[in-house]
């Protein structure tokens, strides 16, 4: 299958003479979920403005189901939904008008039964009469979701969507991605909440500094750059580390009661494995043993602290 949007070799600088982007180059897949990680600053925003067609690239290309962004900026347009950082809306306003206008801006024929279930599902039906100017910030930000997707998008861009908002919204927002992704939408979003980003995407794309440094399947992410660590509580305390457990690089506590193993995720049956018979062979007994993976939010710190 084609990919839905396809970013070439995209650069912006800025007339300051700020290089935001560098040389991003980008397949995202029909239906997945892409979480966009990068420190402030990184490029996110940019990147998704340039495809949006909001920002103007100063080098490069993109194709939004194989429409290019420049020359068929209003298929390529329709295609997206964005609900962005900042809050913009007509303050004065119904929610009702302002989902309806905004469905009837991509030429979207009339279709009240839809705009009402998407209204249901961000909990913003009871006030479809409210002028927007009197909700409060976690009903507006529900707003900019429900203008995003009235024009039923093929893709949809959440720009730090939940920063800010309350647990409620921010469950919402999650279960509507999910029913989102059944229905086959592709779904892009920068986050600073790394949990989410765990728990949700399909693949993760670490932006730093314009660059695009590494993009790849979460779960293979995770094995080929996670490290894992296993404590053993130690039977009787150790004075030292015999010499035939050198090989292992094991960290011996203070007390002598508790040793420490960090290994490559990928040969964890080979390297524990090897270790226990290495502990049982030289009389070294435990009692009890546990393990930990490195997180999302480690291996993402790394990789920006590699690349600063």
């Amino acid at each position: 299958m084609a990919p839905i949007i396809t970013i070439n070799n995209l650069s912006k600088t800025y007339a300051s003479g700020f290089t935001a982007l560098r040389h991003v180059q980008l397949d995202i897949e029909p239906g997945e979920i892409l979480a966009l990680l990068g420190p402030n600053g990184a490029g996110k925003t940019t990147l998704i403005s340039i495809i949006c067609g909001i920002v103007n690239a100063s080098a490069g290309s993109v194709k939004v189901a194989g429409h290019d962004i420049r020359d068929d900026y209003r298929d390529a347009r329709s295609l997206i939904g964005l609900v962005p950082q900042e809050l913009a809306t007509d303050s004065f306003e119904s929610v009702w008008a302002t989902v309806n206008f905004s469905r009837g801006l991509f030429g979207k024929a009339p279709n009240p039964a839809y705009l009402e279930k998407l209204l249901h599902q961000l909990s913003l039906w009871d006030k479809r009469d409210s002028r927007i100017m009197a909700l409060s910030g976690g009903m507006k930000r529900r707003v900019m979701i429900a203008k995003a997707l009235s024009h039923e998008p093929r893709i949809l861009f959440l720009d730090e969507p939940t920063a800010g908002v309350d647990v409620e919204l921010r469950r919402d927002m999650w279960d509507m991605v999910r029913d989102l992704r059944q229905d086959g939408v592709t779904i892009i979003l920068t986050t600073h909440y790394i949990e989410e980003a765990e728990e949700m995407a399909d693949r993760i794309g670490v932006i730093n500094r314009g660059e695009l440094v590494l993009v790849d399947d979460k779960v293979s992410l995770m094995q080929k750059l996670g490290t894992k660590e296993l404590r053993l509580q130690l039977q009787a305390p150790l004075q030292h580390l015999p010499q035939a457990l050198e090989p292992y690089r094991l960290e011996l506590s203070d007390d002598g009661l508790e040793l420490t193993y960090r290994f490559d995720a990928q040969h964890e049956n080979t390297g524990i494995a090897d270790l226990l018979r290495s502990l049982s062979q030289q009389g070294v007994d435990f009692k009890d043993l546990h393990s930990k993976q490195s997180s999302l939010e480690e291996i993402f710190v790394d990789l920006v602290r590699r690349k600063a």
